[in-house]
This record gives C-alpha cells, structure tokens and sequence, in this order.
C-alpha cells in the first residue's frame, strides 16, 4: 500500500469513482465521500456518506477522517448543477452551491492541513467546469465553479513553500449523470451538442480523469494554481448547452 491517502468527495459514481479506481491501481488509500451509497466496492477504498450541502455534516465528516488518517491528496469532485433561467434563480440557490462548490471544501482542507504541512507534501485539486466562462442557465453554478478557480489561485500562493500544489480541472460537457440530468441521453440534442465541440465528440469521464491524475503526481510539483480546461476546445469557443 503507498503512503498517500487521498480523499475525493464525489467517489461514489462517474468521474470521481473511475478516479479512485485509478489511484487504487495505483497503491492509494482511497476515502470516498458522497451523499449516496456508492456505486462500486474495492479493497483500500472507504466510502464514507456524508451530505456535502451541511456545514456541520461536512465538518464532521473532516473530523472523523484527520483523526484516522494523515490525507496527502484533496480532490473535490462533488458537484451539483441546479440550472435557472434568470428570472427564476433564487439566491439561496447560490448560497448552496457556494457551500457545497466552496465551502465544504474549506472545511476538508482545515482539517487535512496540518498533516500535510508536517509532510512537507500535499495535493489539492478541484473539479470545476467549462461554465465557470459563463453558460445560460448556470447563474449559481458557474458563481461557484468560478469561485473554486480564485479560491484555488489562493490558496496556491499560501501554501506552495509547503510543498502543497492546488490545480483545478475544468471539463467541458462530459456523459455522466449531472450532464444527462440536463441533456437526455442519446437525444437529437445530445448528438447536435457533440457536433458543435471544436473536437467533434462529447468528453469521457476518462479525459477528466487523465487530468487529475496529473494533478495527483508526485513529480508535478512546479504546476500549482492552474487551471486545465479539458473540454474538447470548447473554452475558446461558443458553446450553447
């Protein structure tokens, strides 16, 4: 077993399960965190439920976990979408997302901190999104997909003299359930959608997870405070959903 311990909110399903299924083959320790019951087992994973939307849930979750294990890998993969036209947004719809997106993983990295700056090591990463450019009907979510981009520039100017590197990966339309949650599955829609992607194709949660295993490497360490936009070329161009 190698002596990183990574915890990825979101682990349950899509992106963040085929990343923690990758980072296990890797000899990880690998703790899920998710609001569900997970989708997959596998020896060296914990999965862990815990509702990210709740301040009190998430910091005890952040308890429990520093208690038990020193963590070396952050990824913050949960994410939810709550699409609105503008004259229906509600402004708590961007104090829960701001929450969830931003706030939960404040939490998780207070409690992890000291174990990584005694380390001398860390990895934190986000799962933002395209739409933190701006895309219709995102109005609280591309508020919080953006926020995770400064709040990630930030914290990679505190913390790189300790050794600790903070990226974010930013997909563009990806299949997984929040992206089938907006677009059905295998419609006209999701067909003239693909087409308009400079690359011609819809992204795979493996072009996602590519990039966070980057991210994850040990050897990477002169990359911090970027963002990597893996979404087919669709970030310098016109993209309706």
């Amino acid at each position: 077993m190698s002596h990183y311990t990574a915890v990825i909110t979101g682990g349950s399903k899509g992106i963040g399960a085929d990343l923690a299924q990758r980072l296990l083959e890797r000899g990880y320790r690998v703790i899920s965190i998710a609001r569900g019951k997970p989708e997959w087992e596998a020896e060296g994973c914990e999965h862990i439920e815990a509702d990210l939307l709740d301040p009190a849930s998430v910091a005890a979750v952040a308890a429990d976990i520093s208690a038990r294990h020193d963590v070396t890998h952050l990824v913050h993969n949960a994410g939810l979408i709550w699409p609105n036209l503008i004259e229906e947004a509600k402004p708590e719809d961007i104090t829960g997302l701001a929450q969830l997106h931003l706030g939960s993983a404040l939490t998780l990295l207070q409690a992890f901190l000291p174990a990584m700056k005694e380390r001398g090591f860390g990895r934190v990463m986000f799962n933002a999104s395209r739409a933190a450019l701006g895309a219709p009907t995102r109005t609280a979510y591309s508020a919080s997909k953006a926020g995770m981009i400064g709040m990630a520039r930030t914290w990679a100017l505190e913390l790189a003299p300790h050794g600790i590197t903070v990226n974010v990966v930013a997909p563009g339309p990806v299949q997984t359930d929040n992206f089938w949650g907006i677009i059905p599955k295998e419609s006209e829609r999701e067909a003239e959608l693909a087409k308009r992607i400079p690359v011609g194709r819809l992204g795979q949660v493996e072009d996602v997870t590519n990039a966070f295993l980057f991210f994850c490497d040990p050897a990477n360490s002169f990359v911090t405070g970027q963002t990597l936009f893996v979404c087919g070329g669709s970030s310098i161009g016109t993209l309706t959903l």
